[in-house]
């Protein structure tokens, strides 16, 4: 998302290159470049602005220690205030009440009724919520059945009135379902409209005042610039949500609105959302954010992803295999399909401090381990077990089950090998010998 972002700010750092000190002149052709960088990626201007005023203040006024270059010291500052600029601290989702209730506002293509889902499986699997979707779009009968779609998919009842047009009555009668039902969450997805009008407004704001939410959240599409933040702004002078969901940031988008909306409307971003599958929504971090605008990556996130997938017993198991040289492919399967419950594989790369942009123009595609998985899965039981039996007709076999060549097979069992010594070494405590 942040792509040119990130290269133009690099490139506005090396203005400093050099550079003794911090000086007023060296400084304001920095803050023009970055100006310009904000500006290009649909900040808005005022926003910009002011971000590179605050800025220069602070760099002015900073004392740079010997060891820190001015480009460094420009870095930590601009990061800091970028930080600032999208809330500083994360701000958690409120669960008040019982049942707390959720209300979901946005215009229609916004991405509300997938978001719904998603933040559902989150609360269902983070925090244990025992959570009811409600389909309140009477307009889009596709929303309703898409709705249906998603509950099934994540385990999640889905509260329908087949015929009623009263989205307040349907929110209403949801939570008296909740209440008989001890269900402590309803999450309630609503109608959009292709622009701000208002029918629209009135209706939302009659479906608030009837079910009190202790959280509205207003979802709106990255991919749409700055007038996600015209809209943003338009919402919340009517509707007073408490948080804001960007969606479609896997898109092609720029990403202004991320950074500028908080300046915008004064409500914090509570939700990152990229692609279809229920699992991509993250918690909005500001400061991890900032680190990625600046190429540096955010391995907390990373971790914490990789947590989500880990099982210390199975962890456990592992380990032995791996010490008593027993690491076969069906560990090997199992291995893939943790990394790809993670996410989008180019996301992930980009978590890592200086990768996303080495893989800037290189497409990585989640079907990158399809070969891999195909090989494998034409092998038999006992090959996959002990890969050392396979010789050369088990390979011509294996390649034409898997639709591969030889060379293709070959080159996994020497991968896999190369693997499976390295993990053997670095689980054993020791240090692998590189052949020469």
């Amino acid at each position: 998302m942040f792509e040119n972002l990130t290269d133009k700010l690099e490139r506005s750092f090396k203005i400093l290159k050099g550079e003794g000190k911090i000086t007023e002149i060296n400084v304001a052709e920095t803050l023009k470049e970055i100006r310009r960088a904000l500006v290009d990626a649909d900040v808005n201007y005022k926003v910009a602005k002011t971000f590179t005023d605050d800025v220069k203040q602070k760099a002015l006024g900073a004392d740079v220690l010997k060891a820190v270059k001015p480009g460094q010291m420009m870095t930590k500052i601009v990061r800091d205030e970028l930080a600032a600029l999208m809330g500083g601290t994360m701000t958690d989702i409120r669960l008040e009440g019982n049942p707390a209730v959720i209300l979901i506002a946005g215009l229609q293509g916004s991405g509300k009724t997938t978001f719904s889902g998603k933040l559902a499986s989150h609360l269902k699997s983070k925090k244990g919520r025992q959570v009811l979707l409600v389909a309140g779009d009477v307009y889009r009968p596709a929303a309703i059945d898409q709705l249906k779609v998603l509950g099934t998919q994540i385990g999640v009842e889905v509260y329908t009135e087949e015929g009623n047009k009263n989205p307040v009555e349907i929110a209403e009668n949801a939570i008296r379902h909740a209440r008989a039902n001890h269900i402590n969450t309803v999450i309630v997805d609503t109608a959009g409209r292709l622009a701000v009008d208002q029918q629209m407004m009135d209706e939302i704001a009659a479906i608030k005042k009837a079910v009190n939410p202790g959280e509205t959240l207003f979802v709106v599409d990255s991919m749409t610039g700055q007038d996600a933040v015209n809209t943003a702004r338009e919402f919340n002078r009517r509707l007073d949500f408490d948080g804001v969901v960007l969606t479609k940031l896997d898109g092609d988008t720029r990403g202004g609105a991320a950074i500028s909306i908080r300046a915008v409307v004064d409500k914090p971003l509570k939700f990152i959302s990229s692609g279809e599958k229920m699992d991509a929504l993250q918690v909005f971090h500001p400061e991890r954010m900032a680190d990625r605008i600046l190429g540096m990556g955010d391995i907390v996130s990373l971790v914490e992803k990789a947590q989500e997938q880990y099982d210390e017993q199975e962890a456990r198991k592992l380990k032995k295999k791996l010490v008593k040289d027993q690491f076969n492919f069906n560990d090997f399967l199992t291995q893939i399909g943790q990394i790809k419950k993670m996410g989008n594989l180019k996301d992930l790369a980009s978590m890592i401090p200086g990768v996303g942009k080495a893989l800037k123009n290189v497409e990585i595609s989640d079907d990158v381990f399809k070969q891999t998985e195909s090989i494998i899965y034409s092998m038999t039981p006992a090959e996959r077990e002990n890969p050392s039996i396979i010789n050369g007709s088990r390979k011509a076999r294996i390649a034409a089950g898997s639709g591969t060549t030889v060379q293709d097979v070959n080159r996994l069992l020497k991968q896999f090998e190369d693997m499976r010594k390295m993990m053997k070494s670095v689980a054993g405590g020791g240090i692998p010998k590189l052949r020469r």
